[in-house]
């Protein structure tokens, strides 16, 4: 019994249409994208394991490759949101301990000098000085009360 690897003309315009309906899934309402994401990747295995050929199924080592990849991905994902969330607690504990210090800050062209008497801790931690809030980043000098 021989069997034919190639696509028919109907299989070959349904795939063609398939992908196309794909392609344009991936970029619809969310702009063009540089690089893939996880979910990007998973529809690209589902779509290659739906479209295999039955006589020349996708070989052992290379989904095992595929899989591999997509751990590595998912892995790398969230040691990125640990990352994320460590900046976070990083920059708060730097804004905590400017409290009772006195900081210059630059505003643009000017420079703002008070002592901090707030801070509201966050991703993106601020500390109040002088009746207003700066970003942590603003901070340029910071100078210890003799007391």
């Amino acid at each position: 019994m021989e069997m034919s690897t190639a696509l028919s003309g109907a299989d070959l315009a349904r795939t063609k249409f398939d992908v196309e309906a794909f392609n344009k899934t991936l970029n619809q309402g969310r702009g063009f994208k540089a690089t893939l994401d996880r979910d990007d990747f998973l529809k690209i295995l589902v779509t290659q394991l739906q479209h295999q050929n039955p006589s020349a199924p996708l070989e052992d080592k290379e989904f095992i490759a595929q899989m591999a990849q997509f751990s590595s991905l998912e892995q790398m994902t969230n040691m990125s949101q640990g990352f994320s969330k460590l900046s976070g607690l990083l920059a708060s504990s730097e804004a905590s301990g400017f409290l009772g210090k006195t900081v210059s800050i630059a505003e643009g062209d000017k420079t703002i000098t008070g002592m901090v008497t707030e801070v509201i801790r966050g991703e993106h931690p601020l500390i109040g000085v002088n009746g207003q809030y700066y970003d942590v980043e603003q901070v340029q000098k910071i100078v210890q009360q003799e007391g």
